[in-house]
């Protein structure tokens, strides 16, 4: 196996058999992120507060792996209720406003119906 695996500690990703991100010839994939706080397994019942705590998880995914959120050039949001997207405008704005990243936004059904939100993004390291 080439590149690197960077976990989150989260028992999902042993359980599903995924890493929270992965490292590859200079691009850093981070893995679909709800907004469960991995150091006490809650998640909140606020759409804006799941979206703020994916973003906290994917900037230490991030981090490990050498880039920051400046670094995303793609980024794709899953709902299941569309409505709840609007209200998340502000939160990704304040978090990806310098990368403006490609993005794309779904409605479907998550894993767990406490999930609001789920992020996906695409980095690439800095020179």
């Amino acid at each position: 196996m080439s590149g690197k695996r960077i976990s989150s500690g989260s028992p999902f990703e042993a359980a599903i058999g995924y890493s929270r991100a992965v490292v590859e010839d200079g691009w850093v994939f981070v893995a679909g992120t709800t907004g469960f706080d991995y150091a006490t397994l809650r998640i909140a019942d606020d759409v804006v507060e799941q979206c703020e705590q994916a973003f906290r998880n994917i900037e230490k995914a991030l981090g490990d792996a050498g880039a920051s959120l400046r670094d995303v050039v793609r980024v794709t949001y899953i709902l299941p209720d569309g409505a709840d997207w609007e209200a998340c405008w502000p939160v990704t704005a304040k978090w990806l406003g310098a990368a403006m990243p490609a993005a794309t936004m779904i409605s479907a059904g998550l894993q767990d119906p406490r999930m609001r939100i789920e992020i996906e993004v695409t980095a690439r390291l800095p020179d």
